[in-house]
């Protein structure tokens, strides 16, 4: 048997990635992180410079309910990736589970089932279809991972944290054999990244020209924890220049309506989006002095969105708390 030289090696390698480059989807790439399976092709790529994300960490335990959840944010970079082949789904999954233990990741959670299931354990069918209704993809992309064929198979997850100097990074991998020789994994990675909120500055001459201009004034400076009501203290600046602007004109009368993005059920988002804005008057009348029948609050959920909720830039847009004139 012959040996290959370094340069016949090296030209395989060349070969490989061009034919690799003419499948993948334009302008996608590889993240620096990790690599690809060998014979992975990329059929969806996207990228935003800031987004929330939720890392499931634990089962299904109820109907379509996970309990444990890690909230993180930063640059997002999201690969699916489609593996043609006759190696199984558990050969792939172990493959990457090596190479981040490798790559020196901390592993948070793994779990997998080879065979076709409606498991709600970790890496299980149910789990998945779960962990995706709260970190949704685009429809219409071609991404199999939540659905099968007459001959799909198994199931896999896994979420691992790199601590790094400038910040940590999240990977989570997800799964499916969608048919017997075609496996699909869809690739997350968070770096964890400051985002620039001091771009949009409120004051009570704005908050006046705006309602008087069209009847009311969006605010986005007014935070909450995730799937709770109360008023963060970082909120105490907007706050008070929406009292500055109702002290200025004592007849102003507002209503303080609550909005949410549409991740999660809507009775929910409804709900929320009530208590948020009953927070915000209670801010505001204890806190601020302003008279409790110049404001009314209620909500409306994620019933009138002023940007897609695809990505989270729209859904940063879509929470927020608007004035409107009485």
């Amino acid at each position: 048997m012959t040996s290959q030289t370094p340069l016949m090696t090296a030209m395989l390698c060349v070969v490989t990635s061009l034919a690799l480059g003419q499948t993948d989807v334009p302008g996608s790439s590889d993240h620096s992180l990790i690599t690809r399976y060998p014979g992975s092709t990329i059929a969806y790529y996207e990228q935003q410079q800031f987004q929330e994300y939720f890392i499931a960490t634990g089962p299904v335990t109820g109907y379509k309910e996970i309990k444990k959840w890690m909230k993180v944010e930063g640059r997002f970079t999201r690969i699916y990736y489609v593996v043609r082949g006759k190696e199984t789904i558990t050969e792939v999954f172990r493959n990457y589970l090596s190479a981040i233990r490798n790559a020196g990741f901390k592993e948070l959670v793994s779990g997998s089932d080879p065979k076709r299931n409606v498991s709600k354990n970790v890496g299980g069918r149910v789990f998945l279809n779960t962990f995706f209704d709260k970190n949704p993809f685009p429809a219409g992309k071609g991404i199999d991972i939540n659905s099968g064929s007459a001959t799909s198979g198994g199931t896999c997850y896994l979420a691992a944290e790199l601590q790094r100097s400038d910040g940590s990074a999240y990977l989570v991998l997800a799964g499916s054999q969608y048919e017997a020789e075609k496996k699909v994994f869809l690739l997350d990675i968070i770096e964890k990244t400051a985002m620039k909120d001091d771009l949009i500055s409120v004051n009570a001459d704005a908050i006046l020209k705006g309602i008087n201009a069209s009847g009311k004034f969006v605010v986005y400076g007014i935070y909450f924890d995730f799937n709770k009501a109360d008023v963060k203290p970082e909120s105490a600046t907007t706050l008070g220049e929406i009292a500055a602007a109702l002290k200025r004109d004592p007849s102003l009368k507002l209503y303080i309506v609550g909005h949410t993005d549409m991740t999660g059920a809507y009775a929910y988002n409804l709900n929320l989006s009530r208590s948020r804005a009953n927070a915000v008057v209670r801010e505001l009348t204890t806190r601020f002095g302003i008279a409790t029948d110049r404001l009314a609050p209620d909500g409306v959920g994620p019933l009138c969105p002023v940007a897609a909720n695809e990505n989270e830039e729209g859904r940063m847009k879509n929470r927020r708390v608007e004035l409107v004139a009485r």
